[in-house]
């Protein structure tokens, strides 16, 4: 892969960083990464339950798409490959027209609770499941229905965003980790003050 400097800095937006005086900040700051998905993008790139995915319609439009799921829904096939299951939506294929004139994607993957997130580049191809039936078996999603294409995306760079200004959201799933320890604590206290009542009745 390469470097996020390298794809994204065009020269408008290095005149920008020469202005603000940011230049050499960055150069040395993207020179010291790696550039490969490491054990830490890959675990949290599979442990998203969403992602919105952006691609550009021949007319020049951006469209961004958000896609869910369960946790792994997103996975993680090499250290530059990721793939999901695409199943039966609204049809108005928005995302797969706009990729059979451009392939490029953009990535933003959210960890709202830790204000954590990730920005991905990559070139992406919608399959069909005959294409690779092993791989449409390997991404589908139990409870979602048919997978009628696979998306694959091949990453050509990727970079760890500032956390300011990520207002933390829970979803429901986050919220009920959150409460459990007091919710088992109160299901303690209520047991106890059942049994005294109970033995109290007795007497």
């Amino acid at each position: 892969m390469q470097r996020y400097d390298e794809v994204m800095f065009t020269a408008a937006v290095k005149a920008l960083q020469e202005a603000e005086g940011s230049v050499e900040m960055y150069a040395r700051s993207y020179g010291a990464r790696t550039h490969a998905l490491s054990a830490d993008e890959a675990a949290f790139v599979t442990s998203r339950t969403s992602f919105y995915m952006a691609t550009v319609s021949e007319t020049g439009w951006p469209y961004i798409q958000h896609r869910g799921g369960p946790a792994g829904f997103l996975q993680v096939l090499d250290d530059h490959t990721l793939a999901f299951a695409d199943y039966r939506g609204n049809r108005q294929h928005i995302s797969q027209g706009n990729l059979a004139g451009d392939d490029r994607v953009s990535l933003f993957l959210m960890d709202y609770p830790r204000k954590g997130r990730l920005k991905m580049q990559g070139h992406a191809t919608f399959q069909s499941v005959d294409a690779d039936p092993d791989l449409a078996a390997r991404v589908a999603v139990e409870g979602q229905g048919r997978v009628e294409r696979v998306v694959t995306i091949k990453l050509v760079a990727f970079d760890w965003n500032c956390p300011q200004f990520i207002t933390p959201r829970f979803d429901a799933g986050e919220i009920a980790q959150l409460v459990a320890p007091e919710m088992d604590k109160l299901t303690a206290r209520i047991a106890e003050l059942e049994a005294a009542l109970a033995e109290k009745g007795k007497g």
